[in-house]
């Protein structure tokens, strides 16, 4: 649990400040559970540049709360909470130094997302709250008011959780929350997991991802862990203490972040992934007569060539070339689907146009056939695949840069995302591997997304 925060203040002598505004977000990771928003009476004035910067002025502050009548809530608000802010060191410093006049020793951990962002999205010109989030497509209101920068902090940092492919920040809370707390039962787990699509970890007691997965429904599939009676459930059910989730919205990007973060994270229990996704590709080939074909090969048995396409079993291959050659009336003799010695069945039935005796003109076939390639591997060189978001005013993305996958992100729909510069800034990026290459070409042959958009560069 993180409580995330911003305070403004009167301005002043290093810890001579006091607190003007106070706003805290409880968030479980997903969302706020409680919030808490005052002014705060400091009981000294406010600094003349505070008050431009703000907004706030003496005179607002006559007949707001003093600290220590807000010191209760403010304690039941972040209790077994990692606090976390913008410059994270500057609000600690301003809450321990006015509990400390009340004679009370507060301590919390704490996290600074400034520290985090430049982690987490390096090479950024500015790490201002204000300038980041924008470059971000962050949106903000009431810039140097508690409230308006705690909840572009919340956005912000719910941001960065996504960014964290090694899950340090997410490992780092259910360690510390495991030490003030007994482990809980796994029906307790359950209940408490949404039934969305995403990815869910399964941690031990020390934070440590022993399992990764994806659902369409996290409950059920985590249920099963639970109630499974082979090794690696009864390993899971053992050792489990806490089962987190990030919620992707679109089956695509949890099957992306998945391969993913099993490879970055290696748990223990994810063993099978080491392998490949994929047996068999569509190798390019240009026949001695010119016109061009693919060649299914195992993919083990070349080694120096990259596919085109790739697939589980040699019968999803070529149930792809037979929807290939379908959709484009593209020649089954020549994608060696047919054996006949001269022309093809289909020609026969005018689904061909006889490149299988040399009647079409190569150029034509050429051309179809390259839109066929087109289709079922990357329809644009520069692409954003857009897909169902985590709520009703959001997309994912998955942005394609140059034919190579470039990472996956998240979008407000008032955002536009049809310039590469753009959607460079709002994903998270991924290795462009053989398994991601395949996830994506194999998702996009069997199920729809929203939409694909060309980029403009």
């Amino acid at each position: 649990m993180y409580a995330i925060l911003d305070i403004e203040t009167t301005g002043g002598k290093f810890n001579e400040e006091g607190i003007t505004e106070i706003a805290i977000y409880r968030y479980d990771g997903h969302q706020v559970v409680d919030q808490f928003i005052s002014l705060v009476n400091p009981e000294k004035d406010i600094q003349p540049f505070v008050v431009k910067l703000t907004g706030i002025n003496n005179k607002m502050l006559l007949t707001a709360p003093k600290f220590y009548e807000v010191a209760k809530r403010i304690v039941e608000i972040t209790k077994d909470c990692i606090i976390v802010a913008h410059n994270a060191k500057f609000d600690y410093r301003i809450l321990r130094t006015e509990f400390r006049r009340l004679g009370f020793d507060y301590s919390r951990k704490t996290i600074c997302t400034v520290e985090l962002s430049k982690k987490l999205i390096p090479d950024k010109p500015s790490y201002s709250l204000g300038k980041l989030v924008r470059s971000l497509g962050i949106p903000v209101s009431d810039r140097h008011r508690a409230n308006g920068d705690a909840m572009a902090t919340v956005k912000l940092f719910k941001l960065l959780l996504s960014k964290d492919s090694s899950k340090e920040i997410i490992k780092g809370a259910i360690k510390s929350d495991m030490e003030h707390r007994m482990a809980p039962k796994l029906l307790d787990i359950v209940e408490q997991l949404p039934t969305v699509t995403g990815v869910y970890y399964i941690h031990k007691s020390d934070g440590e991802i022993i399992y990764i997965g994806k659902s369409k429904n996290i409950k059920k599939r985590v249920n099963q862990h639970f109630t499974n009676k082979n090794k690696s459930a009864l390993i899971i059910q053992k050792d489990v203490v806490a089962v987190t989730y990030e919620e992707t919205g679109s089956e695509l990007v949890a099957l992306l972040k998945e391969n993913e973060e099993i490879k970055v994270n290696k748990p223990k229990l994810n063993k099978s992934r080491k392998r490949t996704l994929f047996n068999f590709g569509f190798y390019l080939k240009e026949l001695s007569s010119g016109y061009k074909t693919v060649i299914i090969h195992k993919v083990s048995n070349v080694k120096d060539e990259v596919p085109l396409m790739t697939f589980t079993s040699i019968f999803e291959a070529k149930n792809a070339l037979y929807k290939m050659a379908d959709d484009f009336i593209l020649c089954h003799k020549l994608l060696g689907l047919s054996e006949a010695k001269k022309n093809c069945f289909n020609y026969t039935i005018d689904k061909c146009k006889g490149a299988c005796i040399g009647k079409e003109p190569i150029e034509e076939y050429n051309t179809r056939f390259e839109q066929a390639i087109l289709k079922y591997t990357y329809q644009y060189p520069d692409m954003a695949i857009v897909d169902k978001g985590r709520s009703v005013d959001e997309r994912s993305v998955i942005l394609i840069e140059k034919n190579q996958l470039k990472g996956i992100g998240f979008y407000n729909l008032n955002y536009q995302i049809n310039h590469l510069s753009v959607l460079e800034n709002i994903v998270t990026p991924l290795q462009n591997n053989g398994n991601a290459q395949h996830i994506i070409q194999s998702y996009l042959r069997k199920r729809k997304v929203i939409k694909i958009i060309e980029l403009k560069t």
